[in-house]
């Protein structure tokens, strides 16, 4: 999938991949994709509710090994 910008949050724990993605798409204009690459299994759970709290568009969570790339549209 093609993004604009991304953040690399590996081997941080919550909330600092959130945290990291906040102020990313703070910085970005509407309909632009961030690309987040964590470690921490509970971001999972934390970029869903992240995205309900905001109205960003959560376009795709994937997990390869102990790695998860998170897809997420700015409102």
């Amino acid at each position: 999938m093609e993004f604009d910008k991304e953040v690399d949050a590996r081997g941080l724990n919550c909330p600092l991949p959130i945290l990291r993605a906040k102020k990313a798409l703070a910085e970005m204009q509407s309909g632009q994709v961030l690309h987040i690459l964590t470690t921490d299994p509970g971001s999972v759970r934390d970029f869903q509710a992240f995205a309900k709290q905001t109205g960003n568009e959560l376009l795709q969570q994937t997990e390869a090994g102990n790695e998860y790339s998170v897809y997420m549209k700015r409102r």
